[in-house]
């Protein structure tokens, strides 16, 4: 079994905005934007239609990052722990 490290605040990490260099907000897995009720599915059956052909095999989980100096967002793949 593999987790997310942020997802389940095992560690923090940040990222440096590439606009400005402010330091960006982690907001969160990329599939709870999908809709209202992405968030309540299943984490690796939703990894099959994200956009990221390979985040489910490499065991990573797409996270966004907005900077609110600039208002610009990024996804950042974030390797998962194996259990």
């Amino acid at each position: 079994m593999h987790v997310c490290p942020l997802c389940n605040q095992f560690s923090q990490l940040s990222f440096t905005c590439n606009n400005c260099k402010t330091i960006m907000d982690d907001h969160g897995r990329l599939m709870d934007f999908f809709d209202d009720y992405s968030a309540y599915l299943d984490i690796e059956g939703m990894k099959l239609f994200d956009g990221y052909p390979t985040d489910q095999k490499e065991h990573s989980c797409p996270h966004v990052f907005y900077c609110e100096k600039c208002n610009t967002n990024t996804t950042v793949l974030i390797s998962e722990y194996e259990l």
